[in-house]
């Protein structure tokens, strides 16, 4: 009995975490997701299916489609992702369980620029979660700030455009970076067709979809010219092992976009605390109730990011970068 109580609040928690995600995806402007995410948790034999998989991330909506749009499977409407699903479950779990969600959304880096840029430089950087990789190469993209004209070299084909309000700190220009590293459970290679492929997978179905897809591919054109150093590994464990390698004749600066959302309580407090023991800084970009120790007020609205320097709120963040409200 105790059983099958147990796997009743497992397929209760993929419910909820479905219902969620449903409820962000209409939100967030992308419809098709939201109604296949809805639907699924209605759906008992699909429910089934997905709480079979081992708890924790790879139950994770993101995962699950993601899987399926790199399969090519319909990501367009329930009728036919539903059927589809069951059909090729064997094949879809195998993608699951070997990838992960690693967007590389390289907006996000319009929401960091003005703080990277107004520290003191040359700047040496560690990105945790790094993914590819992407928004490691800050300074070789172009950024247009509520419609201005872009800074930044002038022959990157990457324009970052960031809607602003507040005192945001625009800088004349991007900052000198002289070494670049990254550390992921499982780094990807912009020069591997099935890394891109799978980081194309990731990108929601939207009005938003094209204008992604074709930064994230200019983006990593950009990458493959002269790609970061990636370090596999625990992003707590691999993180002073790395900052030692950074010269010491820059300003080490640790930033993270998105990624602790995907640890648990535990592990975000062990690296917080391995951060800040480290000479240098930190820049977070992370969901509102993810950091709660963080100092500062929190967005109004639930799905805007919050982006803190030091463990100091200076401003939210629309969650793709589209937006910087500055309140540091």
């Amino acid at each position: 009995m105790e059983h099958v109580a147990g796997a009743g609040r497992s397929v209760e928690r993929v419910v909820e975490w479905y219902r969620g995600f449903a409820e962000h995806c209409a939100a967030a402007g992308a419809p098709a997701y939201a109604r296949i995410a809805g639907a699924l948790a209605e759906d008992e034999r699909v429910l089934g299916l997905v709480a079979s998989l081992p708890e924790g991330n790879k139950r994770q909506p993101n995962l699950l489609l993601g899987a399926v749009r790199f399969l090519g499977g319909p990501v367009s409407s329930w009728e036919e992702f539903g059927p589809w699903l069951v059909e090729h479950w064997e094949q879809v779990r195998r993608v699951v369980m070997q990838r992960r969600t690693q967007t590389n959304e390289v907006r996000r880096c319009a929401t960091l620029l003005p703080v990277l840029a107004g520290l003191e430089g040359p700047l040496a950087l560690v990105e945790v979660g790094a993914s590819a990789g992407l928004c490691l190469q800050v300074d070789r993209y172009r950024y247009s700030y509520d419609g201005g004209d872009p800074i930044g070299p002038s022959g990157s084909p990457v324009v970052l455009e960031c809607a602003t309000s507040g005192p945001v700190p625009v800088p004349e220009r991007v900052p000198e970076v002289v070494w670049r590293a990254g550390i992921d459970l499982d780094p990807l290679d912009v020069r591997s067709d099935e890394d891109m492929r799978w980081l194309e997978a990731l990108v929601w179905p939207g009005p938003d979809e094209v204008r992604r897809r074709e930064r994230l591919r200019a983006a990593a054109r950009v990458s493959a010219q002269d790609p970061p150093w990636l370090v596999a590994g625990d992003l707590v464990e691999q993180l002073r092992v790395v900052a030692e390698r950074a010269p010491g004749d820059a300003r080490l600066v640790v930033f993270h976009s998105a990624v602790l959302a995907y640890l648990p309580g535990e592990r975000r407090e062990a690296f917080v605390a391995a951060v800040r023991e480290l000479e240098g800084h930190w820049v977070s970009n992370e969901g509102a109730r993810v950091l709660p120790d963080l100092v500062g007020a929190r967005p109004e609205a639930g799905g805007d990011f919050v982006v803190a320097l030091d463990g100091r709120v200076v401003a939210w963040a629309g969650e793709h970068g589209q937006s910087l409200a500055w309140v540091g």
